[in-house]
């Protein structure tokens, strides 16, 4: 049973996870497109813009979050409406030329059907997955593409997060197929870019068609969707080899990229970067739960979301910055938003 500071600190960090939800919606949902605006202020735009598809991907997810803490129906509502708009405003479709942007709109739909129960949001990851599936091909002995007009590019964010996805298709709908898909893709990214020393996972490979692995781009994001792809084929075959490698990576991810006192993760700055902290947060979650107390993935989580909560926010209009313990200078964009968010959607998971 509970202590009552234990109530209270659940209820707290459920509590923030709510209000920041709310400050998401106060500041970035746009009315005329159904979709969240990428700046506030709102009208704040850059010349180089464009729209970041795979943005509102997370968008879904952290709009997830929050109804499977709460089961609340207007937020199945709003999933459905966002689910539409997002459609709508990437032109009918949700097909697109990046394949991680692909992937990451796939799982985002498929943990909205397994929370609704809605048919749609299945029929449209099925569709998806038959498009993801052309990334696969021989350039540097097999793996995802990156995009589809650069075949020949291979990085873990292609890669990984199919690997995530077929495994909970797998999981799912008992189709040998996508298991061989979730091995296939996982084998591959785990052979050319996670180094055999470590476990720390490099970003691509070939990016400029000279062959050359990025191994100085150390990234938040390919340690969690490396290691949540291990947790998934852990989830659906029981091997222990994919719990040990998970592990791995995640050490390897704390001691490089955790400060050795604080357990704070880096200021990575802004635009697609500005999510990849909440994406490793997302996956750590996912190993905490499978395998509790394993490594300090519990404390790494709550030192961060202490840090943003005491030192990162600007409470009085619920915005953060890229770094968790400064308080953000406007403007503020969408991806940096949403990764404060889902640290505080992760920090209630784990606190339940």
């Amino acid at each position: 049973m509970d202590t009552s500071e234990e109530a209270a600190t659940k209820a707290d960090w459920q509590a923030r996870a709510d209000g920041f939800q709310r400050s998401l919606q106060k500041h970035f949902y746009n009315e005329k497109t159904g979709i969240m605006n990428q700046w506030v202020p709102r009208d704040y735009t850059r010349p180089d813009d464009n729209f970041y598809y795979w943005w509102h991907a997370h968008v879904l997810d952290v709009l997830v979050d929050a109804y499977e803490r709460t089961e609340d129906p207007a937020i199945a509502r709003h999933i459905r409406e966002y689910t539409h708009s997002l459609r709508i405003y990437n032109g009918g479709t949700f097909l697109h030329n990046y394949y991680d942007d692909m992937e990451w709109t796939a799982l985002a739909l498929l943990r909205a059907y397994q929370a609704t129960g809605e048919e749609e949001y299945k029929a449209s990851v099925l569709e998806l997955w038959v498009d993801i599936q052309t990334a696969w091909n021989d350039h540097i002995g097999g793996g995802m593409a990156w995009k589809k007009d650069q075949l020949d590019y291979k990085n873990t964010p292609s890669n990984a997060p199919a690997a995530i996805l077929a495994a909970r298709l797998y999981g799912l709908l008992q189709n040998p197929e996508d298991l061989e898909w979730a091995v296939r893709i996982y084998e591959w990214n785990q052979a050319h870019l996670v180094d055999p020393a470590s476990g720390f996972v490099w970003d691509g490979i070939n990016r400029l068609g000279d062959g050359r692995i990025d191994d100085d781009w150390e990234f938040t994001y390919c340690q969690g969707v490396f290691l949540g792809a291990g947790v998934e084929l852990f989830r659906i075959t029981g091997e222990r080899k994919y719990e040990a490698d998970a592990l791995r990576t995640a050490r390897a991810c704390i001691n490089r990229l955790c400060h050795p006192d604080t357990l704070l993760l880096p200021d990575e700055g802004i635009d697609d970067t500005g999510l990849f902290k909440g994406i490793l947060i997302r996956y750590f979650v996912q190993l905490e739960k499978q395998f509790p107390g394993a490594i300090p993935i519990r404390e790494v989580i709550l030192a961060n979301a202490d840090a943003l909560w005491n030192q990162g926010l600007d409470h009085r209009l619920g915005l953060c910055s890229p770094s968790w313990e400064q308080k953000p200078v406007l403007p503020v964009q969408l991806s940096v938003q949403l990764s404060g968010l889902m640290l505080l959607e992760g920090a209630a998971v784990i606190q339940n």
